[in-house]
């Protein structure tokens, strides 16, 4: 692999001032220019939720969900991008929390809304979902299809937007890497699924944060085992490159 920028040997870890430098690398790539005209500004005591299943839950404490706190967060992306907004601005006062689910998919979201979403009122809304709408049909245990995905998905903003019509929605593209629990059998099913979750973020005049554009330039560093061991959940090299991205996307 030839980079004008570093070079990276595929049999050594990433350091951290290499991961920077990656990200800087793939930032240039996929915002060479603006993704969407939708900019994200920060206010005075914003309240942001992330939702979603396993990548955005990251193990977090489900029995004392406190709003700021690491434990309440787990480890993954959600918990490096608030902190990032925490620590950059604390004359803002931001509130952040997690709702992700390990195992949801977009029903599972909607049958417990009212308590993880509605209820909290957030100002700024970011949703990760949509692999296990795909991986638990691969495995026989979900009937639903694309269009199911997409439908719960729009009617959950519809209602969202019916009951908190001032929050602003972020909308992430579900991905995966081609390793571990990941095979051809995906394909061209799971693009589908992408191309959905830009149609909701278009039509919900929401920020799309392209995931699995990352990846695809991160495979260029690094084998797709390094970011995401079985292909779905992401190392912690893989959670923040979409730290990075998230971030990038709604400043962008």
């Amino acid at each position: 692999m030839n980079n004008p920028h570093f070079s990276i040997s595929r049999r050594k870890l990433i350091g951290t001032a290499t991961m920077t430098g990656i990200a800087s690398s793939i930032s240039n790539s996929i915002f060479a220019e603006p993704i969407s005209n939708n900019i994200l500004s920060l206010h005075q005591g914003q309240c942001f939720l992330f939702q979603g299943d396993s990548i955005t839950d990251a193990g977090r404490d489900k029995k004392k969900q406190l709003a700021n706190q690491q434990k309440a967060f787990g480890s993954g992306y959600a918990w490096m991008a608030a902190s990032h907004l925490l620590i950059g601005n604390p004359e803002l006062k931001l509130t952040f929390q997690n709702r992700g689910i390990s195992g949801n998919k977009v029903h599972q979201l909607a049958a417990r809304w009212d308590k993880d979403c509605i209820d909290l009122k957030p100002d700024i809304l970011s949703i990760l979902i949509g692999v296990n709408d795909i991986w638990h049909g691969l495995n026989g245990r979900y009937d639903g299809t694309v269009k199911t995905y997409e439908n719960d998905f729009i009617a959950l903003l519809d209602r969202t937007r019916k009951s908190l019509p001032n929050t602003r929605f972020i909308i992430c593209e579900p991905f995966v890497l081609k390793c571990g629990a990941v095979n051809d059998k995906w394909f061209p099913e799971f693009d589908h699924y992408r191309e959905s979750a830009r149609k909701v973020a278009d039509r919900f005049e929401g920020i799309f944060v392209p995931f699995q554009s990352l990846f695809d330039e991160a495979l260029k560093y690094a084998p797709a085992k390094h970011w995401a061991g079985d292909g779905v959940h992401p190392s912690s090299h893989g959670a923040s490159l979409m730290a990075h991205f998230w971030l990038k996307a709604i400043q962008s």
